[in-house]
């Protein structure tokens, strides 16, 4: 089976298993544990940020990220198909107690001017604009990335008003690697970002979250709200250590595995394929003119060996990552190409 449904289905590397193994530990709720102390430093190093928290997931690190910034009753300005908004669950919400505002991007891309018209005027009967958050990469918009001369520019805009700016930053060493840049420029854009260990970059748990030494205090103490305080769990930051000094460059394979798989499904009768979003690891190909639901040719491409994801009405997610190849990629076209034409 060729598993494109997302890179959240990498298997963790035989050099991080036997890390994992040996990891010195202690308990991280005393700050007793060496690994995880190990871990967030290379990582608040990597993002050139003060300090660095080590958290169960992506959805965890954004909420408490949040909820650290921002007061019950605030505002959150975010694309409007940004990961917080559609599938974290409504805890800005439910949680930090704000509301989030969506703003319609290009390409998933918030635009700077469109943020500042977002930005509310100081009226009683309306929310203080708190925060922004910026996804990059952008899932739903097919991994695109947020340049970083919009980046600076949203920061500009948001502290004028007062706010802050978060990056969802989930696939941040993707957009690092497609543009040739690093994770420190692109964070130095932003106020606190958020990043996992356990997409393309193939660690089986956690993320990370960064920023300034007293934003790490208050987001530490919001993970412990969230039941996310953590005891021996040097065992996981072991295999986030390898994550980030083993995995970020080979993140360029499956770009190209990416633009490969686009290009061949772009070619394909009733397929079609927004190219110009393909900058990552991510394809979404709207396959509406195969006149086939997108639940059904889902399901015939499992049948056939092939796992993608629903994506919309008609589209479909195929996402590459580190165990899947180019043969295999190759071999996912050639099934598409079946389903396509109805063999």
């Amino acid at each position: 089976m060729i598993d494109l449904r997302s890179d959240t289905v990498t298997k963790p590397t035989d050099a991080m298993r036997q890390a994992m193994a040996s990891a010195e530990v202690g308990d991280d709720v005393y700050g007793e544990d060496p690994t995880i102390r190990r871990l967030e430093q290379l990582a608040a190093e990597m993002t050139g940020k003060e300090a660095a928290l080590f958290v169960t997931s992506g959805t965890q690190g954004n909420l408490v990220a949040i909820a650290a910034q921002v007061k019950p009753g605030e505002e959150v300005i975010a694309e409007a198909e940004s990961h917080i908004f559609y599938y974290e669950a409504a805890g800005v919400a439910t949680v930090a107690g704000a509301q989030i505002r969506q703003v319609v991007g290009t390409r998933g891309v918030l635009q700077p001017q469109a943020v500042g018209r977002a930005v509310r005027p100081n009226d009683i009967h309306q929310p203080r604009t708190a925060l922004v958050s910026i996804e990059n990469t952008h899932n739903r918009a097919g991994g695109t990335v947020t340049p970083e001369n919009v980046l600076r520019e949203i920061q500009t805009v948001a502290h004028a008003a007062g706010a802050k700016v978060h990056m969802d930053g989930a696939r941040l060493f993707n957009a690092a690697v497609a543009t040739n840049t690093s994770a420190k420029d692109i964070a130095d854009a932003v106020d606190t970002v958020q990043f996992c260990l356990s997409k393309g970059l193939g660690a089986p748990v956690g993320s990370i979250v960064a920023g300034s030494q007293s934003f790490i205090d208050d987001a530490r103490q919001w993970r412990k709200r969230l039941g996310g305080g953590l005891r021996q769990a040097g065992i996981l930051a072991a295999a986030g250590i390898l994550a980030l000094t083993q995995m970020v460059d080979r993140l360029a394979e499956d770009h190209a595995n990416a633009q490969t798989l686009a290009l061949l499904l772009a070619n394909m009768t009733g397929i079609s394929v927004d190219l110009a979003t393909v900058q990552t690891n991510i394809v979404i190909a709207d396959v509406a003119g195969t006149g086939r639901p997108v639940d059904e040719f889902v399901l015939r491409l499992r049948e056939e060996g092939v796992l993608a994801s629903a994506f919309g009405a008609a589209a479909v997610r195929f996402v590459t990552h580190k165990d899947v190849s180019k043969d295999d990629v190759l071999r996912a076209a050639d099934i598409v190409a079946r389903v396509a034409a109805g063999r």
